[in-house]
């Protein structure tokens, strides 16, 4: 069994799965003074909320420490009720993989005005 990565964002305000939502995938070097990023790929959610593909799986899903940054902002802004600036822009969730042969399931409950995320399955 090989590991992967994938994510999942529901609109809580809304009741519905997040269409649309950019997400930005990135992995860190912890071993420097600073943090050094390099952005593994970006992609957007489909209709219901997903990745059409694992955003990690195979040769590429490797223990390390990442960060997902979801671009929750434009999505929100569509419905009138959003207000500029807006409350949430962008949302940053690292965390760590330590098993290779694991799935890691990272999703996002998101409204214009919080967000929760836990490991799921």
């Amino acid at each position: 069994m090989s590991g992967k990565l994938t994510t999942h964002v529901l609109d809580t305000a809304h009741g519905c799965p997040a269409k649309g939502i950019a997400i930005a995938l990135w992995q860190l070097d912890t071993n420097l003074e600073l943090d050094f990023k390099t952005l593994i790929h970006t992609v957007n959610t489909n209709d219901d909320g997903r990745t059409d593909e694992p955003l990690l799986v195979g040769e590429t899903f490797k223990t390390g420490v990442y960060e997902l940054i979801f671009s929750v902002g434009d999505y929100f802004a569509q419905y009138s009720e959003a207000s500029a600036p807006l409350f949430l822009d962008r949302i940053p969730i690292r965390f760590g993989i330590s098993d290779p042969e694991a799935h890691y399931h990272v999703p996002l409950l998101v409204s214009p005005w919080s967000y929760s995320t836990y490991r799921g399955s």
